[in-house]
């Protein structure tokens, strides 16, 4: 697996964010979803065997240089078998959440501002793909972003 990323957190236009999705979708199309996965601005090449990554990434380098793209060396991590993701951590096996993230909903501080307790179901639902039973689990918390519900 290599993983190639940006991660200046600034804000884009959803405009500009829609034109450089497009991009990619036109640039890569044949390899995307196979041997590259593309979120915004990181890019994963994924292949089976070091044989393979190797011809992965010559073809996504000769992709990158037909259309005058470049990637930032310091941001780049090349033939791991494991690495983070969008708060994720992914490898051969599949994905897993990143005990970081985990921490920091464990650790977050208990609200009664509707926005503070919109914001932390914002984030368990991120990972709600490992949480078994999230609506049930959650259901007080969602009980109290119901109208004329009192907070206590």
């Amino acid at each position: 697996m290599t993983v190639m990323k940006n991660q200046q957190d600034e804000l884009v236009p959803t405009r500009i964010q829609n034109s450089w999705r497009r991009a990619m979708v036109t640039f890569f199309h044949d390899m995307m979803h196979k041997e590259v996965e593309v979120y915004v601005d990181d890019m994963i090449v994924k292949s089976k065997t070091q044989g393979q990554h190797i011809n992965d990434l010559r073809k996504l380098f000769e992709r990158l240089r037909k259309y005058q793209l470049g990637l930032n060396p310091a941001k780049c991590t090349f033939g791991v078998r494991i690495g983070k993701l969008l708060g994720f951590i992914v490898n051969e096996r599949g994905i897993k959440l990143d005990p970081d993230k985990a921490r920091a909903i464990w650790n977050m501080l208990a609200s009664k501002i509707e926005t503070e307790v919109k914001g932390f179901l914002g984030r368990v639902n991120y990972i709600a793909w490992f949480i078994s039973q999230l609506t049930t689990t959650c259901s007080l918390i969602f009980k109290l972003l119901q109208k004329n519900q009192k907070m206590e």
